[in-house]
């Protein structure tokens, strides 16, 4: 057949000299260019794409957009003001024209950045209009994202690793509002930047002469595991009475900077000190863990689980492989629970991601599920895991009469339909009723959050308290308070390949990821399983804590009925040394140590406190700016804690300000000050508290419509008279603090019985008896209850 030739049909017409085989020979949608291959998480930089038009040509009113997924927390682009970071720019440049061919006509190029301007997962986009004119095939857009030749400081690029971050191109050549994909992603690998701090990574608690692992590893500033660098270090084990150890170790040559000391025994019961240090100039900091050998734990030692994970099968960061990886070799993780969002997920890749955890499993090393997320919306039951505790196949996505039990069906590859399936979530209970053995499901608070009308008692076993979505107390005591009997557990729900990481971003997912503490009676999927429905957890903000709640012989989970001279146990093991611990019935604190007064106050140390969220929907953030001013007293020093990321600082602002920017999505942010002297001071905290941009200038900061601005002034007679102070404003535990603290050590372990009798619990109905403890670093854990009645 020879080539089409429209001359030999059309005869004699008129058109601009050979445009026609220079046009048929450009790609349709045109193509997307970029010089980068490679980033650096974090890091400030402009980048330049390019985008040629295609022989489609673009029509006047014609819109591009150039999009990326919307769990990037890559810094929001701003079209405002030139001079500042991250603004982002478009420019025409015209092509070569052919003889006899016009110039394009466009007059203008608008830019406007929308953070749900596309289709999932492609949400973010840079949005180009063509305004007044049209433009010629060959001609091309440059987009520069933080564009620096007015001034800026660039763009700060996401801060997580990930292989293959794409961008991705859609235009409406016709002016229609009808896209097509342009063929041809760029693809930038974003990698970890130097490595700035050391951790170790073991058991809280372990039995006496019990062999466990400790893991080393090396992270850049934003929390991305460094690569390929084998640095020597030691690892110091000081013990009890004197008693010390060191251990030699060189991180991985090649991939992660990790190393793995395995089978580790200490010689004596007690706590135990574990540092590890890298040699050479420009290593980073020494890290420190604790561990305690115990004869007393009844069982085996806490196993940590992350049991809500994603990876790139549905809205997560990296492969399957990649992240089940990283959650046992890195993160060093006990327990892995792969999550898959239902509606999302082809069937082949579930197929797969089965087939590979079952690979994975590995009694006495590393216990790991396949797992769903039903993402109802929280009108009609909201977010529901599911964890499939047996071997073999899941009931997924069909149940065994062959119903689909996705919530429903939609993804990048069905062309825009959405299949409606096991929607509400009472039709999810229905499909796994049968065997509750056999499933363990999770309300949880993830963009969608779940609304606690509906609850199955036999599947619902545990409830997520926290993840990286923040941290969730209320919907704890919330579900305990309806008389649901549930336990305590927090995980990732990781969108950014660092499972088990505990590592925040800087958008949506603003806290720290958590863990669940397992307490099993064997390590294996079934031992662990049983765990789990026997609501033997704990619950943490991503730390090795241990915390445990008894009832004589019976543990934290169980239903038992006490006489009026019993004692509640509980026993907690931390890091950073414990300052508040709380006993809460339901919603009702009813117990309570202040370890911070037990230590003594000091005469002039000061703590401003940020804590809570604006809503109990996905945008939660509470955006928190202002200062704290001291007058009549000198600052002596500033130390902050619970700050998540790079971006969450505070700073001396002038001799009598400390300034601060940072974020609280449920979790806690702390600034203590050390001053002069308290009596004849006054302390005057001011802050903004802002939401997160979903739309609009980033520049333009938008108010928390409840409480855009909070005020609270303490003097220092106030503060020895009362050691705190609260401004407790509307949303979700949203409250500002002025307090006194002690300089002295706060204790890393915290034990000791709760007599039932003081706390007067009404006889003949069940109480859901709970602890959750906090650490001077804004760490906590929570335990499962123990649900009681009083004879």
């Amino acid at each position: 057949m020879h080539p089409f030739d429209p001359k030999t049909e059309a005869g004699h017409y008129v058109a601009p000299t050979g445009l026609y085989e220079r046009n048929k020979g450009r790609p349709f949608l045109g193509a997307l260019s970029c010089e980068r291959r490679t980033l650096v998480a974090g890091e400030w930089t402009e980048l330049q794409l390019v985008y040629t038009v295609g022989g489609s040509g673009l029509a006047d009113g014609a819109w591009l957009k150039l999009a990326f997924k919307f769990y990037s927390d890559w810094a929001l682009f701003q079209t405002s003001d030139p001079q500042a970071a991250n603004f982002v720019s478009a420019e025409y440049h015209a092509g070569e024209l052919a003889p006899g061919q016009s110039a394009a006509t466009v007059q203008h190029l608008k830019v406007r950045f929308d953070q749900k301007g596309h289709e999932r997962p492609f949400q973010k986009a840079v949005i180009v209009d063509i305004v007044d004119g049209y433009l010629n095939p060959g001609d091309r857009i440059v987009i520069r994202l933080g564009d620096r030749r007015q001034g800026g400081a660039g763009t700060r690029v996401q801060s997580f690793v990930e292989q293959g971050f794409q961008f991705r191109m859609f235009i409406d050549p016709l002016g229609s509002s009808k896209f097509a994909e342009v063929p041809g992603d760029i693809l930038l690998d974003i990698v970890p930047g130097p490595a700035t701090q050391l951790h170790v990574i073991a058991p809280r608690l372990v039995g006496n002469d019990e062999a466990f692992d400790i893991l080393v590893r090396a992270d850049d500033a934003w929390g991305n595991t460094a690569r390929n660098l084998p640095l020597a270090g030691t690892l110091h084990l000081r013990g009890p009475h004197g008693v010390a150890r060191e251990l030699p170790f060189t991180l991985a040559a090649e991939g992660w900077a990790v190393v793995r000391l395995c089978a580790v025994l200490l010689a004596q019961q007690g706590e135990w000190r574990i540092g590890a240090a890298l040699h050479g100039a420009g290593a980073p900091a020494p890290a420190v863990a604790y561990i305690n050998s115990d004869t007393g734990t009844g069982a085996l030692r806490a196993l940590y689980a992350d049991l809500h994970v994603h990876s790139d099968d549905t809205v997560g960061t990296n492969d399957t492989l990649y992240n089940l990886s990283y959650g046992r070799d890195v993160a060093g993780l006990d327990v892995l629970g792969y999550t898959a969002n239902d509606f999302n997920i082809t069937e082949a890749r579930w197929d797969k991601a089965v087939a590979l955890i079952h690979s994975l499993n590995e009694p006495s090393r590393f216990v790991c599920y396949p797992g769903t997320e039903w993402c109802g919306n929280s009108s009609a039951g909201g977010d529901r895991n599911v964890v499939f505790l047996r071997e073999g196949k899941p009931q997924f996505p069909f149940d065994k009469h062959g119903r689909l039990v996705r919530s429903f069906e939609w993804n990048e590859f069905t062309a825009g339909t959405l299949k409606p399936g096991a929607w509400p979530v009472d039709e999810l209970y229905a499909a796994y009723a049968h065997d509750p053995e056999g499933h363990l499901m999770m309300p949880h608070i993830g963009g969608r959050r779940c609304n606690l009308d509906w609850h199955h008692p036999e599947l619902e076993r545990l409830i997520e308290v926290g993840s990286a979505w923040g941290q969730f107390h209320w919907v704890y005591a919330e579900a305990l308070q309806k008389g649901y009997r549930m336990g305590a557990a927090a995980n990732s729900d990781e969108h950014q390949g660092r499972c088990g990481g505990a590592v925040p971003a800087t958008a949506v997912f603003g806290s720290r990821g958590g863990l669940t503490g397992v307490i099993a009676e064997r390590f294996d999927r079934e031992g662990v399983a049983t765990a789990l429905r026997a609501r033997r957890t704990f619950a943490t903000t991503g730390e090795r804590s241990f915390a445990s709640l008894r009832l004589g012989a019976h543990w934290m989970g169980e239903v038992v009925r006490a006489h009026a001279g019993d004692s509640l146990s509980y026993r907690l093991l931390g890091d950073q040394g414990w300052e508040e611990a709380s006993l809460y019935d339901g919603e009702r604190c009813i117990w309570q140590r202040d370890l911070q007064h037990e230590a003594g106050l000091a005469p002039a140390r000061v703590r401003v406190r940020m804590g809570g969220a604006r809503v109990r929907e996905r945008y939660r953030g509470a955006y928190w700016s202002g200062t704290i001013r001291v007058i009549g007293a000198l600052v002596l020093d500033v130390q902050a804690f619970g700050l998540d990321h790079p971006e969450q600082t505070c700073w001396r602002q002038d001799a009598t300000t400390v300034a601060f920017r940072t974020s609280t999505s449920g979790d806690t942010d702390s600034i203590e000050l050390n001053l002069s002297a308290l009596a004849g001071c006054t302390i005057e905290v001011s802050s903004r508290i802002d939401g997160y941009i979903k739309v609009g200038d980033p520049l333009q900061p938008q108010a928390f419509v409840h409480a855009p601005q909070v005020t609270l002034a303490v003097t220092g007679e106030q503060l020895l008279a009362q050691a705190r102070h609260d401004a407790l404003l509307p949303g979700a535990e949203l409250k500002l603090s002025v307090e006194r603290i002690s300089a002295a050590p706060l204790p890393r372990e915290l034990a000791g019985e709760i007599a039932l009798a003081p706390l007067a619990l009404e006889a003949g109905r069940e109480h859901p008896l709970f602890i959750t403890a906090r650490q001077r670093d804004q760490s906590r854990v929570w335990t499962s209850a123990v649900f009681l009645t009083p004879a």
